[in-house]
């Protein structure tokens, strides 16, 4: 009898390997997509959106089609959802358009769009302010009831105190509607992107590599004692 069991544990193995394998590859819907009943409709602003894109209506998202592992969020419609306020939206970060019109919603924290780099139209109740302020985008207007919000600007070349508060030594990159992030450039690091050439990743994560390695092989031998003495 022993000897069978442990004749059945490699092709058990093989097969549970597989089968993680072939989950991880399988693409999960956004939970975004779902936060509100029902799909968008063709005629919507984000349905008219997404046929022009040539994306695909998932409940409330346009998906990119793509052959990727991981869905990519381009549109996203939470218009007439009986919202009062805007919760977490990072899932949709590499969204294009963005529906939030027919909802209560009295104002949005400029931070729920901090990493939409790609933002390009966003459609708001038209008593809401657009994030970053009118000069974050090249076109607000009011139409039908709505705040359209239009062409998210490049901070990085705007005139004025933002455009220079990167650091000597580093590049500036626009980050969502009024925001820029500055990135050291090629052959800096550390604070300030003050420390000349490439950061030093063995000296940091090989002792740090060693001591875990060595850590784990400790308990291991530690449980396999213990494991005998039983």
């Amino acid at each position: 009898m022993k000897t069978g069991h442990n004749q059945l544990l490699p092709p058990l193995f093989v097969f549970i390997l597989c089968l993680c394998i072939y989950l991880s590859q399988q693409q999960i819907e956004p939970q975004l997509c779902k936060q509100c009943r029902g799909s968008s409709l063709n005629g919507s602003a984000v349905g008219k959106f997404c046929f022009s894109s040539n994306g695909r209506i998932t409940g409330r998202c346009c998906l990119a089609n793509e052959t990727s592992y991981h869905e990519r969020i381009i549109g996203l419609d939470l218009s007439n959802c009986s919202l009062t306020h805007v919760g977490n939206l990072q899932e949709a970060s590499t969204t294009l358009m963005i529906d939030l019109s027919s909802n209560s919603i009295v104002n949005i924290s400029d931070t729920a769009f901090e990493g939409f780099r790609q933002l390009s139209q966003l459609i708001l109740p038209a008593d809401v302010a657009c994030p970053g302020g009118n000069s974050s985008w090249d076109k607000v207007a009011i139409e039908n009831g709505t705040r359209l919000c239009e062409g998210q600007r490049n901070m990085c070349i705007q005139t004025g105190k933002m455009s220079v508060n990167c650091p000597e030594y580093s590049q500036c990159a626009p980050y969502g509607p009024g925001y820029f992030e500055c990135s050291c450039a090629d052959n800096y690091h550390g604070y300030k992107c003050l420390r000349e050439g490439e950061f030093p990743s063995l000296q940091v994560f090989g002792p740090l590599g060693a001591s875990t390695l060595a850590l784990s092989l400790l308990l291991w031998l530690t449980q396999r004692r213990k494991a005998k003495s039983l």
